[in-house]
């Protein structure tokens, strides 16, 4: 946990609590959203093992992220970059970006 990388990793979980917070939404929604309305995805994987985590997943097909949240999520990760050095180099396309 004490690595560069994780604590880069850590660092953007705690940024984006915070924008979820304040967006007043969980931070399970945030990504959820996120995803399944990111147009370089084609399928969120959610896999919740109890009732109660599919119920924390649900809202999230309803919300529609704004573009000044979107761009606060761009700001703490930018766009076509990981934080997951385990997978390899790695680069978004800009035709798979919302911008």
């Amino acid at each position: 946990m004490n690595t560069p990388a994780n604590q880069r990793k850590l660092d953007a979980v705690e940024q984006l609590a915070v924008l979820a917070e304040k967006a007043g939404m969980s931070p399970i929604e945030l990504a959820v959203a996120f995803v399944i309305h990111h147009p370089g995805v084609t399928s969120a994987i959610i896999g919740p093992r109890t009732m109660e985590q599919l119920e924390a997943f649900l809202p999230a097909a309803d919300i529609s992220l704004p573009s000044d949240l979107l761009d606060a999520i761009d700001e703490i990760v930018a766009p076509g970059v990981t934080v997951n050095n385990n997978y390899g180099d790695f680069e978004l396309r800009a035709d798979q970006r919302r911008h």
